[in-house]
């Protein structure tokens, strides 16, 4: 049977399976523990046994004086739960709370999504992974086209592989090295994380999903997400994008399938009629969170639409794509 362990201060819960570290079972629950390395260097993961048995199961190099061992400190990712716990541990609750970093990366894959949009898959050292919130972009500098910042499509529960959505642009630098002669193995500098397109502890009970075009990539961390956390969400996700330009359309529709508080409404045609759709089918919004993401245009009519309509502002997260 997994253990079940309540963090404190926040009053978070989570499972741990038998061979999972407390750290990775954490982060697959969508939290947002405080660590650095999470390969035993560096201690950032500690924290305290208030309740329960922890067992070591992975090395470390981090050096525990004799008055934490005393005071019941583990770290998170070198330790497996034995029973249920109950840990006080520090937790990211805010953007704010993740330090800027500098990682050197490499390029593990380009893969065609579409005619227009590629998969950009970097990973991370084993000792130097990326701590994220869902939602958030890092700065990526490739070779020597300008840098680009790119919002992370994938979820902070696998914080060692990161992947973008990079949009076919001829008259981009950037795009023309991904999409031409960027190879597997390529150093690739990563910066960040950047960004408060973020979930916030406070959600309403239902969230609607807003993406145009390649804005999808920071609405689908954020709905993975979400998945993670398993706390009864109701979701929305209206994806606007000209015909044949909802290049993970399967996933979507996999999700729907799979989750009963789950809808997907992929929308084509002219964008100045997008919305009129999604107004039409969400009624009042007063109740609801909206977090929208594509281009300055887009984000501002949509703001402006929404709020005419009722949305309250606090509501209100977008990102600009």
């Amino acid at each position: 049977m997994p253990a079940e362990v309540t963090l404190l201060p926040s009053g978070h819960r989570f499972s741990v399976q038998e061979h999972d570290t407390l750290l990775e079972a954490a982060l697959r629950a969508g939290l947002a523990p405080d660590y650095g390395c999470s390969s035993g260097n560096c201690g950032l993961c500690k924290a305290r046994v208030i309740s329960g048995i922890a067992e070591r199961v992975r090395p470390h190099d981090y050096v525990m004086s004799e008055s934490e061992k005393s005071a019941g400190y583990i770290l998170m990712c070198a330790c497996a739960a034995r029973t249920d716990l109950v840990l006080e541990a520090g937790e990211a609750r805010d953007p704010r709370d993740i330090p800027l970093q500098h990682i050197a990366a490499r390029v593990r894959r380009v893969e065609p999504l579409s005619e227009r949009v590629s998969l950009l898959h970097v990973q991370t050292p084993r000792t130097h992974r990326l701590r994220f919130l869902a939602g958030q972009s890092v700065r990526v500098t490739l070779g020597a086209a300008p840098p680009r910042e790119l919002p992370i499509a994938s979820c902070p529960c696998d914080d060692r592989n990161l992947q973008f959505h990079v949009a076919r642009d001829d008259s981009d630098p950037f795009a023309r090295h991904v999409h031409g002669e960027l190879r597997s193995g390529e150093l690739v500098a990563i910066e960040g994380p950047r960004g408060d397109f973020t979930l916030s502890d406070d959600l309403p009970s239902e969230i609607v999903f807003l993406a145009w075009g390649t804005g999808f990539a920071p609405v689908k961390s954020l709905v993975e997400h979400v998945m993670a956390l398993d706390e009864g969400h109701t979701m929305r996700l209206y994806w606007i994008a000209q015909e044949g330009g909802h290049y993970l359309d399967n996933l979507c529709r996999s999700w729907a399938d799979a989750l009963e508080r789950f809808r997907y409404v992929p929308i084509s045609g002219p964008e100045a009629h997008a919305l009129d759709g999604v107004l039409a089918a969400e009624g009042s919004l007063a109740d609801k969170a909206v977090y929208a993401a594509g281009p300055a245009t887009a984000i501002a009519s949509a703001r402006e639409r929404l709020a005419r309509a009722g949305l309250p502002s606090a509501h209100w997260r977008a990102a600009v794509t």
